[in-house]
């Protein structure tokens, strides 16, 4: 890889027709890979607006099956299958990298519709698996961490960085490395892995270089995401200028009658 930076443009609209109040605006989501090179991949990032309940996995405790195949395989399907039926948002999307997933230094712009006014998008999710690996991941164990909207639809926004720190272990796959087991390093079928049976925990790193897993691999040489600092991601949502006018002109009338109330 080389240093110059992919960037990819994905477009979705899905507008969301709640009530006659509804307030469509269009939402860019930023997610910026930020590893060094030869550093770790992510899968592609699937998130949702929620009204706050929808509470992807909890630190210390066992995953949902939907999960599990998010965590160790980077399919997104199962958690956007439950998500929809769970009736704590409507909007939901997956968003790959410039190559599907994303190599270190990607950018990917991701455009989205959401209704402003409705309590199903107030809050933001997110969830990718960090590649290679048997089932390390990313997302938000706080499902009101990020709030996006104020109740009378006052856009908040969010910009927040993800460090190696930051990095989960699903506690669903035995960390062997193994390539016959471990996605994107050799892996030729999902759920090979061994069985863990375990809970969420802060992920423990890889095996150090000379003991045979993925930090003695050439392509993965940099992907130590333990080392201090160590960056992943960085992930923004910003209005469309469009959206955003609208969100001011909303915002003055709505000031002009509390004024004039």
């Amino acid at each position: 890889m080389g240093s110059a930076k992919r960037i990819g443009l994905g477009i979705v609209a899905i507008v969301v027709m709640a009530s006659g109040s509804a307030q469509a605006v269009e939402l860019t989501i930023t997610v910026e890979s930020l590893a060094p090179q030869n550093g770790s991949y992510l899968t592609p990032v699937w998130v949702a607006f929620h009204n706050g309940n929808f509470d992807i996995f909890d630190m210390g405790q066992p995953v949902s099956a939907a999960f599990e195949r998010l965590a160790e395989d980077g399919n997104t399907g199962p958690l956007a299958d439950m998500f929809t039926n769970g009736g704590m948002g409507d909007v939901e999307a997956t968003i790959p990298g410039p190559g599907g997933v994303y190599a270190p230094g990607d950018i990917q712009q991701f455009q989205i519709e959401v209704d402003g006014m409705s309590a199903s998008s107030r809050y933001f999710s997110f969830a990718s698996m960090i590649i290679p690996s048997n089932d390390a991941f990313i997302s938000n164990d706080d499902p009101m961490a990020y709030r996006i909207f104020e109740d009378d639809g006052t856009f908040l926004g969010v910009s927040f960085f993800i460090l190696g720190s930051m990095v989960l272990d699903a506690g669903t796959e035995v960390n062997t490395e193994a390539p016959a087991d471990t996605a994107f390093f050799g892996q030729m079928q999902p759920n090979t892995g061994q069985d863990e049976n375990g809970v969420v925990h802060p992920h423990m790193g890889f095996k150090r270089p000379g003991m045979g897993g993925i930090l003695d691999s050439p392509m993965f040489a940099n992907a130590d995401f333990i080392a201090s600092g160590y960056p992943i991601a960085h992930i923004t949502i910003t209005p469309e200028p469009t959206s955003a006018a609208l969100l001011i002109i909303g915002g003055a009338v709505l000031l002009r009658r509390r004024r004039t109330a």
